[in-house]
């Protein structure tokens, strides 16, 4: 029996397959492959916050990861049906009327705005002031599921660059998310007017919903620009959910892939989301994805939803996540970047006056670096844990904030500082800094209704650090299981390819047989809990002041 799928996880860096046994959850391959061109940051301008990605390293590296994977199946080659994939979002990109991006053509090559603008592109901050003032001011009020509109999603991205670039409007016919592209390559697909446009994507980026009537009002967009109407017009089929069956690999792609030739394409989703999925989301357990930023995931049923606001705290769309369910999505801007920082701190004196200072040969001052690096947050955390209070106070903005009420310009803060305060106290303040943040949205979702009984934490601090995850249970006041899965995103995609495969009538059931268990990890400290109330209280009162500062 025919019964391997594989997902595909196109990060920010690097696309990682997996290819498992739908019916068992066997693991049966993994391969990893680098994007060539996004590794010497070609079409990128950090200064200027722009973050392009060229659709070869896609392509590239996505053939090679699957070649890779592919040979490691052995006897089990032929048994492949299904492919489903998942990637960064908002990272849209424009094609000319037959779906090809226009950075596949000669005359864009080269041409950054022609290509992929990556989820983390922040070069249309002014257009999205301008959209968030049209839609919060048109007939309807169109931020009332998202919230504050980001110079990250799709419509910004768009308007920003068809003003910047006359060439790329002219030959652009529409936008397409990553996510939305991949499965068109792969099956054919080169009618702009029939593609498919997945949940995730339409509906926390686009804003597609149907108490819209669809997408935004028409006129709406074209008050921002013409150009934005035509995208309206030709944005012509309904969002479907992750796991509908697209159809069949082309010839070309299974010959390109080495897969076998009627394998089933499946619709794919935002890497986040994905990992949700392989975590195992439901309603009830929320899944948070804690690495540099954090991503908190849950999914609810409609009904429990209707009348409440909750844009103030999280973005909500239909069939986003888990199909059949509204698919909840928040963040924190900042989680281990604010951890990075402070040991970057400390490091200066180290990487600015020992290289060169004769005390020491170059080769020691190196490794003396090298070594300080890998232990200092390590020995941060291992004395912040044996200290029992701490009079700071920080604040976790240091990226902005994007929940609750989105402010890419909020800025961080550290109080209670004296001549007596060490590292080690500053490193604890900071961390419970982060874990507040997470309580503020957290509390939003109790506030509204919404139930949440269990979280399970993915991502490399979840794994690493024990302190932050039981500070986490005590915070929130929830047990906390983390996840022991390597590659969560990609189980997430080989789900829908197993859904789309027809293993599964959904994606509830298929979670079932290939996700992990639940297991508790950790479980609150009623006395902690306690504590960590009253300084929570001074870290709300903080973050008023700096507001207002």
């Amino acid at each position: 029996m025919r019964n391997l799928v594989a997902g595909a996880d196109f990060g920010s860096d690097s696309v990682r397959v997996i290819i498992i046994d739908a019916l068992t959850g066997e693991r049966v391959a993994k391969a990893v492959a680098y994007y060539p061109r996004w590794q010497k940051q070609m079409y990128c301008d950090a200064a200027a916050n722009q973050f392009r990605q060229h659709p070869l390293d896609y392509i590239e590296s996505f053939t090679a990861c699957m070649r890779e994977a592919m040979a490691q199946t052995g006897s089990r080659k032929g048994d492949l049906c299904a492919i489903a994939v998942d990637t960064t979002g908002s990272t849209p990109c424009p094609v000319d009327d037959r779906c090809t991006p226009l950075a596949m053509l000669d005359e864009f090559s080269d041409d950054p705005d022609a290509m992929f603008h990556l989820w983390k592109d922040h070069t249309a901050v002014e257009e999205a002031k301008e959209i968030n003032h049209a839609f919060s001011n048109a007939k309807m009020d169109y931020t009332m599921y998202q919230g504050i509109y980001s110079s990250e999603w799709y419509w910004a991205k768009i308007l920003r660059t068809v003003r910047a670039n006359e060439r790329v409007r002219q030959a652009a016919w529409t936008w397409l998310e990553h996510s939305d592209w991949i499965p068109a390559l792969l099956t054919g697909n080169t009618d702009p007017n029939n593609l498919y446009r997945g949940s995730t994507g339409a509906g926390h980026k686009a804003l597609w919903n149907s108490h819209f009537g669809g997408l935004p009002d028409r006129d709406c967009l074209g008050s921002l620009d013409p150009y934005l109407a035509l995208i309206y017009d030709r944005y012509n089929t309904a969002p479907k959910p992750a796991g509908t069956r697209l159809g069949v690999i082309t010839r070309e792609w299974a010959e390109k892939l080495g897969v076998p030739q009627d394998t089933i394409i499946g619709g794919g989703s935002f890497d986040a989301h994905a990992g949700a999925v392989g975590a195992g989301v439901r309603p009830g357990t929320m899944v948070k994805v804690v690495g540099t930023s954090t991503v908190d995931m849950l999914v609810e049923d409609k009904e429990k939803l209707e009348g409440k606001d909750l844009r103030a705290y999280c973005g909500l769309a239909e069939d986003s996540i888990v199909p059949g369910y509204i698919g909840i999505e928040a963040s924190q801007a900042a989680f281990g970047d604010v951890y990075a920082w402070f040991s970057s701190l400390l490091m200066w004196p180290l990487n600015e006056l020992v290289p060169g200072s004769g005390i020491i040969s170059d080769d020691s001052a190196k490794k003396l670096i090298e070594d300080a690096k890998k232990k200092i947050i390590r020995e941060l955390e291992t004395r912040a844990e044996q200290i029992e209070d701490v009079d700071i106070t920080a604040l976790d903005w240091f990226n902005g904030r994007r929940y609750p009420f989105l402010n890419e310009n909020a800025i961080a803060a550290i109080s209670g500082l004296s001549l007596g305060s060490t590292a080690p106290e500053i490193y604890r303040a900071l961390a419970e800094a982060t874990v507040f943040g997470s309580r503020r949205v957290f509390e939003g979702f109790i506030e509204n209704g919404i139930n949440v009984e269990r979280i399970i934490m993915v991502g490399g601090i979840a794994k690493k650090s024990p302190f932050i995850m039981q500070m986490m249970a005590d915070v929130l006041e929830r047990p906390v299981m983390v996840s022991q899965e390597e590659q969560v995103p990609a189980l997430g995609a080989a789900i829908y390819a197993a859904v789309a495969a027809g293993f599964y009538p959904d994606v509830t059931a298929a979670q079932d047989a290939l996700c992990e268990p639940y297991k508790d990890s950790f479980l609150p400290n009623a006395e902690k809990s306690e504590k960590y109330n009253e300084k929570y209280q001074k870290y709300l009162a903080l973050g008023d002041f700096i507001d207002k500062f």
